[in-house]
């Protein structure tokens, strides 16, 4: 499985973003989604995830209201939707996907995200 991740940018306090994040390969093998960040000198951490089978998500409480997950099968491509932006969503926002009979994970790239105050 391959994520190519795209949409990230430099936004003001209180604007919105959209990302993307493109799915190839063995696709079908997907079970679960998400979107992970990490900024400088933290680890890195969970946004929030979509269960392929059904579409149940899960957030982050510090992005829970703000944010929203969503996808479009179609295409392979998860969103993040990403509204009333603050400084400290400021990080590079990698794109994730567990797959296989065993779980394994896969990751995009990242695409860096910067809110400014």
């Amino acid at each position: 499985v391959q994520l190519v991740e795209s949409g990230g940018g430099l936004v003001q306090a209180g604007g919105s973003l959209r990302l993307s994040c493109v799915a190839s390969g063995s696709t079908f093998s997907i079970s679960t989604m998400g979107w992970y960040r990490q900024a400088p000198g933290k680890q890195r951490e969970l946004v929030g995830t979509i269960i392929s089978d059904g579409g149940s998500t899960n957030y982050a409480d510090s992005v829970k209201g703000r944010f929203r997950i969503s996808r479009d099968l179609a295409k392979n491509t998860l969103y993040l939707q990403m509204n009333s932006l603050k400084s400290e969503d400021t990080a590079v926002y990698y794109c994730n996907a567990r797959a296989g009979r065993w779980g394994q994970n896969y990751w995009g790239q990242g695409t860096q995200v910067t809110v400014s105050s």
